[in-house]
């Protein structure tokens, strides 16, 4: 019986790392609103204090990101998702240490420091995959962060209420290392490696030269902003709607979990889809869609119909990250592909410092319903900024996709 090949290995478990990884993260970060209330008595502002906890760590996240994705190529992806993975449980289990909120956020800084988990991945998964595969493969992988964000908030809910908050941030800690034990099983393609490398100053101005790639780091930015922007506001917003207080981790994890529900069922649909239509048309489908459940979950104030939108939010939104990914790689030479990945997660880790700043100080002064208002905008407006987007020239990534998917029984 053949072996599968080492991409197919690799991408099963890679995306079973991200999948703990992700879940680890997502069943404690959700409630940070409870713990600042509960545990470190923040009585006013939470929104705010939600938001800077939430906006510092991947601030410094977006600051090291070109740092760890040089790091990458010069030693390999593979022992960067080590360091992170290992890296990220220590900060999870420092969590529960914290008794005030300044010391909360020095956690979350130092998580930020061994960010990177995610986007090595990725990055991993685009440089060790054939071309034709490469929508597919980072489709699935979507799916690993989605299927994460169903378990984790759901877990952290239930675990709560058994063993505290606190309990979470253990939890969190010992599955994060387990993430890290689990990729070491990674066969990474041998390449050669240069001793002189680039710097990073010198990626970014390598990147500033090709339009067509600043036009989707720009996407990713206005992207990641408005979707976070929603972070620090979903649990405090669930208690608004009728949610009851004494179980808002419960409730609100299941509304977090709905938008993960709807991204494994269309992630890998959207990523063979992105292949046939192209990944810029697909962009601008699922940017439609996700601005449009926005606003309509500004204007319903029940539980039930706002768990629905969010569903339905979520079918539309998981075209919009794998078909950013495979524009990256569609438009990156071979030789920069890992470093224009690294490039493209400081631009949504960017992105994702300023939503939840933005949405903790709009949430308090304007209400949460404009928010949601406020995110449709902008996700119909990316749309619109990106819609002429990879429907220029076929590449050669587009054309090998099409083939396989031509090829292949319905």
């Amino acid at each position: 019986m053949n072996s599968l090949p080492d991409w197919k290995r690799n991408l099963g478990i890679l995306w079973l790392g991200l999948f703990f990884n992700f879940m680890a993260y997502t069943l404690s970060v959700p409630f940070f609103p409870l713990f600042l209330q509960q545990d470190l008595g923040v009585r006013s502002g939470v929104e705010a204090w939600a938001g800077v906890s939430i906006s510092i760590s991947f601030l410094i996240s977006g600051i090291c990101a070109p740092f760890w994705g040089s790091l990458g190529d010069k030693y390999g992806s593979k022992l960067m998702l080590v360091r992170s993975g290992i890296g990220l449980g220590v900060a999870h289990l420092a969590n529960y240490f914290v008794h005030d909120p300044y010391t909360f956020i020095l956690v979350r800084i130092f998580q930020g420091l061994m960010a990177g988990f995610g986007p090595t991945s990725m990055a991993l998964v685009g440089t060790n995959t054939p071309e034709k595969h490469v929508g597919y493969a980072l489709g699935v992988m979507s799916t690993s962060t989605a299927a994460g964000g169903i378990i984790g908030p759901l877990v952290g809910g239930v675990l709560s209420h058994w063993v505290g908050l606190r309990g979470c941030f253990i939890a969190s800690g010992i599955i994060t290392i387990c993430s890290a034990m689990i990729v070491l099983g990674v066969k990474e393609a041998e390449k050669r490696r240069s001793a002189n490398r680039p710097s990073v100053w010198q990626d970014l101005k390598r990147a500033a030269l090709d339009s067509s790639l600043l036009r989707v780091y720009g996407l990713i930015l206005l992207v990641s902003t408005s979707v976070m922007i929603l972070d620090p506001l979903l649990t405090i917003y669930v208690v608004q709607i009728g949610g009851s207080a004494k179980n808002a981790a419960i409730s609100s994890g299941i509304v977090f979990s709905a938008v993960g529900v709807a991204t494994v069922i269309m992630g890998p649909r959207w990523g063979r889809i992105g292949g046939r239509l192209g990944y810029g048309r697909t962009l601008f489908i699922g940017l439609i869609g996700g601005g449009i459940g926005n606003l309509l979950q500004a204007v319903i104030h029940n539980l039930v119909g706002f768990g629905v939108l969010r569903f339905g939010y979520g079918l539309f939104f998981a075209a919009v990250y794998p078909a950013l990914n495979a524009l990256i790689i569609q438009y990156a030479d071979k030789d920069f592909r890992g470093r224009a990945v690294s490039l493209s997660q400081s631009a949504s880790q960017f992105g994702i410092v300023i939503g939840p700043l933005l949405g903790g100080f709009l949430g308090g002064w304007i209400g949460i319903p404009y928010v949601f208002l406020l995110t449709g905008m902008a996700l119909l407006g990316a749309a619109w900024a990106g819609r002429a987007i990879g429907t220029g020239k076929r590449s050669d990534l587009e054309a090998g996709q099409t083939a396989e998917l031509r090829s292949s029984p319905p």
